[in-house]
């Protein structure tokens, strides 16, 4: 069978099955849910076995240790796909949910109800442990999915995959409400994003390059970021310690996230005192900085370097940081809005006026007061766990949880009412 016949066979299997699961009820989708929980239980040896072989042909390619580490599995990360799993089914189910019901005039009632977006074909590499997050959510949330793993996990991927379909089985869904991409061929991601008979929404998640591709080349619409060059910034009248707190959080708890902070801003008012402290603390973890002039004028010579323009516009997904001096709120705010990638940004500041004028200009789908931009989470935002973040505008904005993942339509109730 040629890759287009299979990709075929697929759009048809899962676009009825779509329509099996738009319909279904939480207490069925629930059960999926925990069955597939089960299934996974069960077969941790299978699982690991299928994940040695994946690992000991990526360490025969070279793969870097960031890789190695994403696609590594053990028991702990069965155990927190396992909770997953149980988490989402402990959410409340989106589909079907009325809202906004109003009279109007003429006697009808309006309103709008949650539906399921139809058929997700979701891209991914290397995380295993991803192919269970998304089945989760779009099936929870309604909708059948296509699910493309990088070929490096593919073997992890096909022992998920019987699991999953163990779980669809014992709740009396289709198997092909989940359909994981039993091959590695390139061919079937051009075929996923060009094919809106198939598939209604794609969900990339990967580096910028595999992000951008897909967004250049599909004909089927994106929910993606392509960057998370995320900011913090100091005002005149931030807390000191506060600032610091925050400052090395936000860089240092984990560089290779799309919420770690890349770039600082702060004002000119307490630069002189905030920088020096805050450069100690970086070069104790390590941390390069890359400064404007006025940031290198006030540190030792060893503590940064001249930043470029390159710079203010950079996600490093390392220990590297941008710090620039700024004389006003409005000069950071246009910074942001120039440099940034709409991901995630906050300020540090007491004045209430200060806070509310950040929030309400700095364009981006997470804006924070007085907090880590680590924080730009969907689990940590209580959506039990999301597919990805997007810094579209529309449809959805920032993390994608269940609510994401559906759309509305309008409702309206009559009796018997004519249009006159």
């Amino acid at each position: 069978m040629s890759v287009s016949e299979y990709f075929n066979e697929i759009g048809v299997a899962v676009r009825e099955a779509s329509r099996i699961i738009s319909a279904a009820d939480s207490n069925q989708k629930n059960l999926a849910l925990v069955e597939i929980g089960q299934a996974l239980n069960a077969a941790r040896k299978d699982i690991l076995s299928a994940n040695k072989m994946d690992l000991e042909a990526g360490q025969a390619k070279g793969l870097d240790a960031a890789l190695m580490d994403r696609l590594e599995l053990n028991d702990d990360r069965i155990d927190a796909m396992i909770e997953g799993l149980q988490q989402v089914a402990a959410l409340p189910d989106p589909v079907g949910e009325i809202t906004d019901l109003s009279y109007r005039p003429s006697g009808i009632q309006i309103g709008k109800m949650r539906v399921p977006l139809g058929v997700i074909g979701i891209i991914y590499e290397s995380r295993p442990n991803v192919t269970i997050d998304a089945a989760a959510l779009c099936l929870k949330s309604g909708n059948a999915s296509v699910l493309r793993g990088g070929s490096e996990s593919i073997n992890s991927n096909r022992a998920i995959a019987k699991c999953i379909a163990s779980g669809l089985a014992a709740a009396g869904l289709p198997e092909a409400t989940v359909v994981v991409v039993d091959s590695p061929d390139r061919e079937i991601v051009g075929l996923m994003i060009s094919s809106p008979e198939a598939i209604d929404i794609i969900v990339p998640r990967g580096g910028k390059g595999l992000i951008e591709r897909i967004s250049n080349n599909a004909s089927v619409p994106v929910i993606k970021h392509l960057e998370g060059n995320c900011h913090l910034y100091a005002h005149s009248d931030a807390d000191i310690e506060q600032a610091l707190t925050l400052c090395v959080n936000a860089k240092t708890h984990r560089y290779g996230v799309c919420n770690a902070m890349e770039s600082l801003l702060v004002h000119a008012d307490i630069a002189a005192d905030f920088l020096p402290k805050l450069a100690e603390l970086y070069l104790e973890k390590g941390v390069e900085i890359r400064g404007c002039e006025r940031t290198l004028s006030l540190l030792a010579s060893e503590s940064a370097v001249a930043a470029s323009e390159q710079d203010w516009s950079e996600e490093y997904l390392a220990p590297v940081i941008s710090i620039r001096v700024m004389d006003s709120l409005d000069e950071a705010i246009s910074h942001i809005n120039r440099y940034g990638s709409g991901h995630t940004d906050g300020v540090i500041c007491q004045d209430y006026s200060v806070s509310r004028r950040f929030t309400r200009e700095v364009d981006s789908s997470s804006v924070l007061v007085n907090a880590s931009t680590r924080f730009a989470d969907g689990f940590e935002y209580g959506l039990g766990a999301e597919i990805g973040i997007s810094t579209d505008k529309i449809h959805v904005r920032g993390p994608v949880g269940l609510e994401g993942l559906t759309s509305q339509k309008w409702l309206v109730l009559g009796e018997g009412h004519i249009r006159s």
